[in-house]
């Protein structure tokens, strides 16, 4: 596949090499014991093990209800549970690693594993499973993508618990009000959008993400109408090719001709209130909204489908969403224990618990079969378009340290002045494919 060549990007602040002497004064640091990622201790087994919730609060109740179970199964063990809001976990993971204050155990997303990877503060679980009941029940897609998201051809960072998928929410009920076909063609998604709008008595086709998170959303968005296949050409990526960018001007261009003018600082939080309580007709999220969707509406009145194909009989196109998954630290004194959580909350039963109450895809395959996932039709149309095997994944570039920074510092604020007439889809898509080509020629030099 070809692309369109543009203009490179402004030259962000930190060359290579810079990044190659960070990279080599932490690996010092690292064998000397001087931050959070020394080498810890097996243990005994028992004992106390504290453990990060990587999106605490929201996900508290069902950990709650894992620890339990667990403490009633291992009584020589206590599980010291921390709850981390999800906005905030990879700085306190960056303070801990630099002021030795690691846990045994953390939720850690593959959209900052690189980064943990690269400061040494994560063992390695390959072993662990391949000695475990666990050996062969993790899904083979999760388990690549925590292999390729940690930069490791062999060694397995986390252990995957869960996947996300992004889908299209719509409320049936405005649908079949207005005697609209679902939105599972992309012509459908913006007549509906259309259509459904009538700005002056507060009613909206679609609810857009501006604030937070805008920038990962807008890539789903822009591959899926695309077509393109992959993020990577060669050693250039593919964001910037023409479909892309004709894909985000429509997408962009949705906003205040059919969305409220208040999406502008929308955060996963604010748009999925805002769909829940409002007459709006659609919102483009993950799965790990659909409790709060069948809360709002009930199960007959919201649907959720795959992004659709770029057109009729092509293959489906989804950009990869995060997995999550559980890391256990190298600084551990109590590893045995912290294994023995990791392993009891990845097992089928435990896993199934917490995917079915977050509504996510479960790694465990045992739990593939369960009833809930059959009862949740969102989640098993998620699973059956990842399992289809003409579908696409587009693999976003977790692996690059810088691969946040990107994503969200650097060009979200710049996403908004597209959404505002302020900067042209072209010049964002340009700058964002400048940063991410300049971030994978760092990367690939420091592998030399």
């Amino acid at each position: 596949m070809t692309t369109s060549q543009h203009p490179r990007a402004p030259r962000r602040t930190r060359p290579a090499a810079a990044v190659a002497l960070a990279a080599a004064l932490a690996l010092t640091a690292t064998a000397c014991g001087d931050d959070g990622t020394q080498a810890g201790a097996e243990g005994e087994g028992k004992g106390t093990i504290e453990f990060w919730d990587n999106n605490g609060g929201v996900r508290t109740p069902v950990w709650k209800k894992i620890i339990a179970e667990f403490e009633k199964q291992n009584p020589d063990i206590d599980v010291k549970y921390v709850p981390v809001p999800i906005t905030e976990v990879q700085s306190k993971y960056d303070t801990a690693i630099a002021g030795d204050g690691l846990p045994d155990v953390g939720g850690v997303s593959t959209s900052y594993l690189a980064n943990m990877v690269a400061q040494g503060a994560l063992d390695p679980v390959t072993d662990r499973i391949a000695d475990s009941p666990l050996k062969g029940k993790l899904s083979k897609g999760m388990v690549d993508s925590v292999r390729a998201a940690g930069g490791d051809d062999k060694e397995l960072f986390s252990v995957p618990t869960s996947a996300n998928q992004g889908m299209l929410w719509y409320r049936k009920d405005l649908f079949d009000k207005a005697g609209l076909d679902a939105p599972d063609s992309w012509e459908n998604f913006y007549t509906a959008a259309d259509e459904l709008t009538e700005a002056d008595r507060n009613k909206f086709g679609f609810t857009i993400r501006g604030g937070a998170g805008s920038v990962a959303q807008a890539l789903e968005m822009m591959y899926a109408q695309s077509g393109i296949d992959a993020f990577w050409d060669g050693d250039k990526t593919t964001l910037n090719a023409p479909e892309n960018v004709e894909a985000l001007e429509k997408y962009a261009g949705l906003y205040k001709k059919s969305t409220p003018s208040a999406d502008l600082n929308n955060d996963f939080t604010k748009m999925v209130a805002q769909f829940g309580s409002g007459e709006i007709g659609m919102l483009q999220h993950n799965l790990g909204s659909y409790t709060d969707h069948v809360k709002a509406f009930g199960k007959e009145k919201v649907g959720g489908i795959p992004l659709p194909a770029s057109a009729e009989g092509a293959p489906r196109t989804l950009a990869s969403n995060p997995v999550d998954g559980l890391g256990l630290f190298r600084g551990s004194e109590n590893k045995a224990a912290a294994w023995k959580f990791i392993e009891f909350a990845a097992s089928h039963e435990m896993n199934s618990l917490w995917n079915e109450e977050a509504g996510s895809i479960p790694a465990n395959n045992d739990a593939a079969d369960d009833a809930w996932i059959n009862d949740a039709e969102p989640v098993k149309a998620a699973m059956e378009s990842l399992n289809d095997p003409e579908t696409k994944i587009v693999q976003l570039p977790y692996y690059l340290p810088d691969w946040n920074n990107i994503s969200k510092a650097d060009m979200e604020p710049d996403f908004q002045k597209v959404l505002l007439g302020q900067m042209t889809a072209q010049d964002f898509a340009d700058k964002l494919a400048g940063l991410f080509n300049e971030a994978q020629a760092e990367w690939k030099e420091q592998q030399k």
